[in-house]
């Protein structure tokens, strides 16, 4: 079973995959988090009365920082050279919801998508963290990916979301 699995040595050792005989390509991937919240919580943050600051602003950093360190958090990812790295934030009024949609890009070997839904679940865990203090009961939900291009592998798009991505 071992010499089937690509992460996996023959005698059953974890292994990073070797990308240096993989083609040199342009990727990208896109991926999305929300946090559902209250309708206070969404009243406070558009009045800008939360007391730990901007949550979306503080949110979308914390998501561009979190690509950089995915390598850290995700055992068996590739460190890269990331080209562009985005976060965007939108506030959902019903259901009361944060949106976070992380755009990974990179010249390279190996894709980007868990760099993208590292960024959107920190975004998440950030406006989770800062809100806390209101109610505990948010719900982060929906953490996907919803398009990626390039590799061999070609381009996926979320069947929820429409046509792909092609940076």
């Amino acid at each position: 079973m071992a010499d089937k699995l690509t992460h996996i040595s023959p005698e059953g050792d974890p292994l990073m995959v070797d990308v240096s005989q993989k083609a040199v390509s342009k990727r990208q991937a896109v991926a999305q988090g929300r946090l559902r919240i209250t309708k206070q919580m969404m009243q406070a943050i558009e009045a800008g009365t939360v007391k730990k600051g901007d949550v979306l602003k503080i949110a979308q950093l914390a998501g561009i920082m979190a690509v950089k360190r995915t390598p850290d958090l995700i055992p068996l990812c590739h460190p890269l050279l990331i080209t562009g790295a985005t976060v965007t934030a939108e506030m959902i009024a019903s259901p009361p919801t944060l949106c976070f949609t992380a755009t990974v890009t990179t010249s390279g070997q190996t894709g980007v998508e868990m760099e993208a839904l590292t960024a959107a679940s920190t975004a998440c865990l950030t406006a989770y963290d800062m809100l806390k203090a209101m109610d505990k009961a948010m719900v982060v939900e929906e953490i996907k990916l919803l398009s990626k291009s390039g590799g061999a592998s070609g381009a996926f798009t979320h069947p929820e979301t429409g046509t792909p991505s092609h940076g």
